[in-house]
């Protein structure tokens, strides 16, 4: 019996570049001892080692349209490494995100079909890998990676946790989602994007019906069943809280709230706001804030209302 020859790294890329998901998870699984030993031989053993391997296998799934030369991944993806580990070495603030994301120069989907195509596939790919972990360990990967609640501090702030616990939950989770990118590289992945797009409708009418003083409609009225929790600066302390009455209270006083950012898995959603506060008020609310629901079967269960930045 002869058995076909395994597809060379060339081939692999090449596939991957067209958004062929499972090719670069065997790419990535491949060369993994390689980019290891790079991150070793930079980092020594230890934490800071294997955070630098997950921030390199997520710039590859975001960089990985970049390659120029596709019988040279290996050399590219030892580099993906040595730039992570060499940031972990020199840096002196924190940064944000999966390495390169919001900085990305991406292709004009109406004149290159076929990198839309491409970013769709990674895209949900990741939001799949995403809603692999546990809630708390999403919501600070979210946080640090897709908003503008970027800082440890911030993050341990809106969580509500010490800023130690933020750092070794972006441990876990960088970890996690690594593994669970590999394990789900073949799998058919949801439309994130229509996720998102939901949340942002839900938002919308949420806001709308506040603002105008009228009941909310009833499919956005079961999104906050009577368990539905306030916690953080605008619940009564030591009360349980129902987010929609914290809601009037602050239209009431004139402030206005606008939907700026959407993002959202099935069990963690976030909207971020930009505030508006009457021109007479005496203690205005910040400039920005963010709502953090933990969701169960589509309905929030608990709302944190944090504050980015702190009151003027």
């Amino acid at each position: 019996m002869v058995f076909p020859d395994p597809p060379t790294d060339e081939e692999l890329t090449l596939r991957a570049q067209a958004g062929e998901s499972g090719a670069l998870g065997l790419l990535l699984a491949r060369h993994q001892a390689p980019m290891r030993a790079v991150a070793l031989s930079l980092l020594g053993y230890g934490p800071d080692a294997e955070d630098a391997m997950q921030d390199a296998f997520v710039t590859a799934l975001r960089r990985i349209g970049d390659v120029r030369d596709p019988a040279a991944v290996g050399a590219w993806l030892r580099a993906v490494v040595r730039n992570a580990a060499r940031m972990r070495l020199r840096a002196v603030r924190e940064t944000p995100g999966l390495d390169g994301l919001d900085h990305l120069h991406l292709p004009d989907p109406a004149t290159c079909p076929d990198k839309a195509i491409e970013r769709h596939a990674m895209r949900d790919w990741i939001w799949s890998a995403v809603e692999q972990l546990p809630a708390q360990l999403q919501l600070v990967l979210m946080l640090r990676h897709f908003t503008d609640i970027t800082s440890y501090q911030q993050i341990a702030t809106a969580c509500g946790v010490p800023v130690g616990t933020v750092r070794s939950r972006l441990n876990q989770a960088r970890g996690k989602l690594a593994e669970a990118l590999l394990s789900t590289a073949e799998e058919a992945h949801d439309d994130a994007s229509a996720l998102t797009e939901d949340s942002r409708q839900e938002a919308v009418a949420t806001l709308q019906a506040s603002r105008l003083g009228r009941r909310l409609p009833q499919e956005i009225a079961e999104l906050w069943p009577e368990e539905a929790e306030l916690l953080g600066v605008l619940a009564e302390p030591g009360e349980r809280s129902h987010p929609i009455p914290a809601m009037r209270q602050n239209l009431d006083k004139g402030v206005r709230q606008d939907l700026r950012h959407v993002v959202a898995s099935r069990d963690v959603t976030i909207w971020e706001m930009d505030v508006t506060n009457p021109a007479d008020v005496a203690d205005p609310c910040p400039s920005t804030l963010a709502w953090l629901m933990f969701r169960k079967d589509r309905k929030v269960r608990t709302l944190r209302v944090v504050f980015p930045e702190p009151p003027r």
